[in-house]
């Protein structure tokens, strides 16, 4: 008797989800944030193998879902107040988004967010130190995680298209050169170090 024909299985297909215990459901929509995210830490710094690629395949398939990239549009980042310059919590929500992004291993995504903050600074006049200096260096940084992101990015293979890929980075490489050229116009200390660094020795 012949031996029955197995059909391989395809090496990227996707697990089938299973439904959410009723239970598990209840928490999930009931518990508080804090402690949604103490429950994740938890799961994730248990270290019962692929639980954080897991999360970070399901954060992805969300983002994906919700546009998570888009920059809204009529988002003012900055107030001014005379001659005061002060930020909005539409940017802590954008970094928020961005970071969500980047930190699920989506950094090219993050990147259109993290230039639209970038974009925002142009033409504004701030303090060396101060709140508004803060949280400039607080985007410096996150320039730097998302673009270590995308190079794991890259790593993982996960870029399906390189020409977009490459114009993300070039436009966030054009918005940091217009703010240096900004901020030495006005004799001002340029707030994007750390980015312009990054995108200095890394060439995609």
């Amino acid at each position: 008797m012949p031996a029955p024909e197995v059909t391989p299985r395809a090496t990227n297909t996707r697990p089938v989800l299973g439904h959410v215990n009723l239970m598990a459901d209840t928490l999930i929509a009931n518990a508080n944030l804090d402690d949604l995210r103490a429950i994740v830490r938890s799961m994730v710094a248990s270290a019962t193998p692929g639980i954080a690629a897991a999360l970070t395949t399901a954060a992805r398939d969300r983002l994906q879902q919700t546009n998570a990239r888009c920059l809204p549009g009529g988002y003012n980042l900055f107030t001014t107040y005379g001659t005061c310059v002060a930020s909005t919590p539409q940017l802590h929500d954008l970094l928020k988004r961005a970071r969500a992004l980047y930190g699920s291993g989506m950094g090219f995504a993050s990147l259109g967010l993290l230039t639209g903050a970038v974009r925002s600074t142009i033409g504004l006049r701030w303090e060396g130190e101060g709140d508004v200096a803060d949280i400039l260096a607080i985007i410096d940084a996150d320039i730097a995680q998302a673009i270590q992101s995308c190079k794991e990015e890259v790593e993982a293979g996960r870029v399906g298209e390189h020409t977009t890929a490459r114009k993300a980075l070039n436009e966030l490489r054009g918005a940091v050169d217009a703010s240096y050229a900004d901020v030495h116009h006005w004799g001002g200390e340029f707030p994007f170090e750390r980015a312009a660094s990054s995108l200095a020795y890394w060439k995609l």
